[in-house]
């Protein structure tokens, strides 16, 4: 809940932002080689020799507690890694126990700050090892010895049953004093007691409770404590297309992911994230709803310039490895309907009446009454030239139907009957317009052919009924034209090829399978009446997570395997909406 760690199955962390996750990553190895960062933690093995895997690992119960054990010629060991809760610096903690047997162990810490960049000055200080590069010190923290060698500092010990030895690195500006000395079992204790309590707010107990607990889990690690900012993933360039150009940052707050995200936690019994998020949006928006942006950094900064980083070699060779996100830039007018959709929904929860929260809608509204008919980047931030799109003229009617709500049930004042028009204008344009009455189907945008998942939205979002047959028509030419092999949907269609042609969205390549829109397929279709095909292919999404339950952002059907940002907030939170959706129709096996 400030920043994460990600945690391979061998031992090593090869990502640590610190100490937020939009910080530059002391770790990076993930985006390049062991020499930009990395802390392996696991069974002693020769040096020509790849580092074992874990044999087991999971999650100790609900919580963020990953065990990760080995079996050894020698015996077997267990590593838990966490991140206590707390209101400093974040700290990871690494506890080393012996299960069986004698188990010699190593610990190779190799710290390099600014992305892998920098070589810091590491020294010992009254028996604590510290890395000190310009504003940032690493302290390090473990009874056993240390030493340095090839700019990295190793430790070795054995473990036999019942043995326990900790770790902790932890973060301080450099100028200030060395942080306290850390009590990493008490710790552990504390996070566990955190998690415990935390998910016993949780009102769904369906048949995928596992599931949706774990994605609820995810979605409040990657709140920002502090702020109530959401990140939409923890990493940046984690790529779309293996050997591709579409890697970006994702370490901000999206507008539209942070206001689904507190949709799902809203519908599952998480009031305190909701109004913390309200709060950290009247913030980031201030007194200025004119000129709202689509993404803030995790705090409400506006400045998300983006460069690229040509010293890290990418993500299995994928460049450029890129930091901040030019996309905060763009117009994206769906971006309007998710912010006042979520403000409904948690009115509608119970959520304390804000004044200024109110206020803030109005003002939305008034910006879009001079502004809906313009065309746009979308949902999917393109960067070709903008277009009328339909989900973005759809999410306009969602924000003055919602506001419409407010005034009528006596909370707000507005112009009803102005608004109203206004509600019928945007629906009939987009009926008009934005309907290929040939194919029976919703398009990408006006006068195109091309379609777009987020069209399976339209049901969902309450613009028209499920059994109306532009919206069957609509889902069933999705399935038809944007589905791989497998059954997952496409975004839309990516024509750009690896050669530097570039497709609709202004990219070269393509991308995999998008889960959320997988998702959304599956929810239209419990919707629609087709439930049994809905759990299926829901089940299907379910069996990609990796072994922890965790998604990224895509899933690669030629490869077979999760791509993009990971783990990413988009895709654990249509997860839980179709969780309960199939749960409240009964749809489910077993």
């Amino acid at each position: 809940m400030q920043t994460a760690a990600l945690v391979c199955r061998d031992g090593t962390v090869d990502w640590l932002c610190l100490p937020r996750f939009d910080s530059h990553a002391i770790f990076a190895g993930l985006l390049g080689t062991e020499e930009h960062g990395f802390w392996r933690l696991g069974p002693a093995h020769p040096a020509d020799t790849e580092p074992p895997s874990a044999a087991r690992r999971r999650y100790r119960g609900e919580s963020l507690v990953l065990e990760s054990e080995w079996d050894t010629p020698r015996g077997t060991v267990r590593v838990t890694d966490f991140m206590p809760p707390r209101d400093g610096a974040p700290q990871l903690v690494r506890v080393v126990e012996g299960v069986s047997g004698r188990v010699p162990m190593r610990s190779a810490l190799r710290m390099r700050f600014s992305y892998g960049r920098v070589v810091p000055w590491v020294r010992r200080i009254d028996g604590r090892t510290v890395a000190v590069a310009g504003p940032d010190s690493v302290w390090l923290d473990t009874p056993v010895g240390t030493y340095g060698k090839n700019l990295t500092t190793y430790a070795d010990f054995t473990v036999a049953p019942g043995d326990k030895v900790a770790f902790t690195l932890s973060w301080e500006p450099s100028h200030k004093a060395p942080p306290a000395l850390p009590e990493p079992y008490a710790a552990l204790e504390a996070t566990e007691d955190f998690w415990r309590e935390w998910v016993a707010q949780c009102t769904y107990h369906g048949p995928y409770r596992e599931a949706v607990v774990r994605s609820l889990i995810t979605l409040k690690a990657l709140t920002y404590a502090p702020t109530g900012g959401i990140v939409a993933a923890p990493t940046t360039s984690l790529p779309e297309h293996i050997g591709g150009v579409r890697n970006w940052d994702y370490r901000y707050t999206w507008l539209r992911d942070a206001a689904i995200t507190l949709s799902s936690l809203l519908r599952t019994g998480y009031r305190e994230e909701a109004r913390a998020w309200r709060e950290w949006l009247l913030r980031a928006v201030a007194g200025d709803p004119e000129n709202l942006q689509i993404m803030y950094g995790i705090a409400g900064e506006r400045e998300l310039g983006e460069a690229e980083l040509d010293w890290l070699p990418g993500y299995e060779e994928s460049q450029p490895v890129r930091v901040g996100n030019n996309a905060a830039q763009q117009l994206q007018l769906d971006v309007y309907g998710e912010v006042t959709e979520a403000l409904h929904l948690a009115h509608m929860t119970g959520l304390a009446r804000s004044d200024y929260a109110a206020l803030l809608q109005l003002k939305l509204i008034r910006y879009l009454e001079d502004h809906w008919d313009e065309p746009d980047e979308g949902i999917w931030e393109v960067r070709g030239p903008r277009r009328h799109f339909v989900h973005s003229k759809v999410m306009a009617w969602v924000a003055v139907d919602r506001t419409i709500k407010l005034i009528e049930s006596g909370e707000a004042d507005g112009p009803l009957e102005k608004w109203r028009a206004l509600r019928d204008d945007i629906h009939h344009d987009v009926c008009e317009r934005g309907y290929d009455k040939e194919r029976n189907t919703f398009t990408q945008s006006y006068g195109s052919k091309e379609l777009d998942a987020s069209l399976l939205l339209i049901p969902q979002m309450g613009f028209l009924p499920p059994d109306d047959k532009r919206v069957i028509g609509t889902i069933e030419a999705i399935q038809r034209e944007l589905s791989t092999p497998d059954g997952f949907i496409l975004r839309y269609p990516t024509t750009g090829d690896d050669a530097g042609d570039e497709g609709v969205d202004g990219l070269a390549g393509a991308e995999g399978a998008f889960l959320a829109c997988s998702f959304w397929l599956a929810d239209d279709l419990a919707m629609i009446g087709r439930v049994e095909e809905a759990r299926k292919l829901f089940e299907k999404l379910l069996a990609l997570r990796n072994d922890l339950g965790l998604l990224a952002e895509e899933w690669d059907p030629v490869n077979k395997r999760q791509i993009g940002n990971f783990p990413q907030a988009f895709s654990h939170v249509p997860l839980i909406d179709t969780a309960l959706r199939l749960t409240a129709c009964g749809a489910y096996g077993g």
